[in-house]
């Protein structure tokens, strides 16, 4: 059966039972969306500040290839395996967006027998977080023309705006445009463009706000544009606009409750994507986990070079958050990609070209081990196509690492195919204290912090930028120099080229753009010619979906 199949043939139960059953979570703390879905409260989320934390277990992968790799997957397999062994486990996901579920990625919902579920409305519209976070966006948007049009008393340089607009879609004709076309009636002429909603400042901020509060005063920081003076910045607060973007999303700072096949819970909150924005759940998603359960599991995303290193030196420098093991999530498919072997060759064995490919976790892992801190456990996410010597060669040359490799069978079996994964995770939670080391360290300087990434992590010789760029780094080192940085790369490669499998060396990272993300607290430099705002491939995912005259809805995966 698809994944969809497997989905809509599931028991689930009635979410406000479930939550109270495994949790003790009371009714009237959660907001049911229908019977299967159900926001916490944040008085519920509060309550329980003096509850002793449970283990973080993050989970990441390889650079992703066509092959798939499955993390998310895994994540919900390997915490329906903790949970059969008689533990308490929540799930941390984020949510899909709904751009690459019509393009090319499909859904984030997991696979297979290891799901999150409703499939479709966590898949879709879910709980209207991110038509939230796109209307107050959007508002900014307006209220900056807006202001202009009125007479503009703030002075702003309309040829210096830094706030584009978001559509949740992958369209890339919004990426520059036109607006105030039609005369002075409709505002005045300027260039625009659009990002996706995900690498919104505003999605970042709620991943990492901790309560209305710190949402608002996050929101007021956002840096808008500069005066005509070319130096001075003008905030969101400049514009009064924080309270109406806060009402606007004052449900979606609430968790979302959901539940796996196997009716345990999971909570999805938030959604950056991890090439484009720092590609974490949120923080009060993942610290609310670690209070009600004994471990948490969790995702960051695309590979390790981006999701996890974004993980670390943003997410948990903010929250404090401390991870106690690491999980990386390869295939032996995708391993012979990045080994040379062509796409529809992947089932046949090729020790060959797996040995070669091999470099490309090699890599992951040694970042992880050396420059995280962290121990390392791969997990081979089974195909049926695997041979006894193919997985044989990746156990021997992971374990000549240091790092434990197990075969999981959760896409196929669920829960029951990870518990030896599951085994070995807690072995290696249980028997050391939750640290890491960070990348690189806070009072670094920007330029020094993205070269650090581009070559400790990346394998780069160093680090290029045009002049402009320079200069645009330097003045923000001034007074943003001990923020984080975020790098927008394909998370297809190493490098900056996404057709260079394995693991490139000695490649220059040019940085192209660089973004000022003052509400988050990060800086963005955006790396090659990633784009903001993705496109739909030749045949997308939105040509297969479809629904019956039942209502039923088809072609989602």
């Amino acid at each position: 059966m698809s994944d969809i199949e497997i989905a809509q043939q599931a028991k689930m139960q009635p979410i406000i039972g479930l939550a109270a059953e495994k949790f003790g979570i009371p009714a009237e703390h959660l907001d049911p969306y229908g019977h299967y879905k159900a926001k916490l409260s944040l008085e519920y989320v509060n309550s329980l500040a003096d509850q002793q934390d449970g283990k973080l277990i993050l989970v990441t992968a390889i650079s992703p290839t066509p092959a798939g790799e499955g993390k998310t997957t895994t994540t919900v397999g390997l915490g329906d395996a903790i949970n059969r062994l008689g533990k308490k486990a929540i799930m941390c996901l984020r949510e899909p967006s709904l751009g690459p579920c019509f393009g090319v990625k499909g859904g984030a919902a997991g696979g297979g027998y290891s799901q999150v579920v409703p499939m479709e409305d966590i898949n879709l519209h879910f709980t209207g977080d991110f038509h939230a976070i796109g209307v107050a966006h959007n508002l900014l948007s307006a209220l900056i023309d807006n202001h202009i049009n009125h007479g503009n008393a703030l002075n702003i340089d309309s040829r210096r705006i830094q706030w584009k607009r978001v559509v949740d879609m992958n369209d890339r004709a919004l990426r520059k445009i036109t607006v105030g076309m039609g005369g002075p009636a409709n505002g005045y002429l300027r260039e625009d463009g659009y990002d996706i909603v995900v690498a919104s400042e505003i999605m970042a901020i709620l991943c990492l706000a901790t309560s209305h509060k710190d949402l608002k005063e996050r929101l007021g920081r956002i840096v808008i544009a500069y005066k005509t003076d070319k130096v001075t910045p003008v905030y969101a607060s400049d514009l009064n606009a924080q309270g109406a973007m806060a009402a606007l999303l004052k449900d979606a700072i609430k968790p979302n409750l959901v539940q796996t096949l196997e009716n345990n819970i999971a909570i999805i909150h938030g959604g950056p994507f991890a090439n484009i924005a720092h590609g974490c759940n949120t923080v009060t998603a993942t610290k609310t986990a670690l209070k009600l359960a004994d471990y948490v599991i969790t995702e960051a995303g695309f590979g390790a070079d981006l999701g996890a290193e974004k993980f670390i030196d943003i997410k948990c420098r903010m929250s404090g958050l401390k991870p106690s093991a690491v999980v990386l999530v390869a295939t032996v498919r995708a391993l012979k990609f990045h080994g040379g072997v062509a796409k529809d060759e992947l089932n046949t064995e090729n020790l060959e070209a797996l040995q070669k490919g091999f470099a490309n976790i090699e890599r992951h892992i040694f970042n992880i081990t050396r420059h995280y801190g962290l121990p390392c456990i791969v997990c081979i996410n089974h195909f049926t196509f695997d041979t006894d010597a193919e997985i044989a060669l990746l156990k021997a040359k992971c374990e000549a690492l240091g790092s434990k490799c197990v075969v999981s069978r959760h896409w196929a079996q669920g829960g029951a195919g990870a518990e030896e994964l599951a085994k070995e995770v807690l072995e290696i939670a249980d028997s050391r204290e939750p640290g890491f080391s960070y990348v690189y360290e806070a009072e670094t300087p920007l330029w020094e912090k993205i070269e650090t990434i581009a070559t400790k992590l990346y394998g780069a010789a160093g680090i290029t930028a045009s002049p402009k760029i320079k200069a645009e780094i330097k003045a923000l080192q001034t007074s943003y120099g001990h923020f984080p940085v975020c790098i927008a790369k394909t998370q297809m490669s190493f490098s900056t080229n996404p057709n260079t499998k394995g693991a490139p060396s000695g490649h220059t990272v040019e940085i192209s753009e660089v973004r000022l993300a003052n509400g988050a607290g990060f800086v963005v430099a955006i790396a090659g010619d990633m784009m903001t705002m993705p496109g739909l491939p030749k045949t997308p995912a939105a040509e297969r979906i479809d629904i019956t005259d039942e209502g039923v809805i088809t072609g989602l995966f």
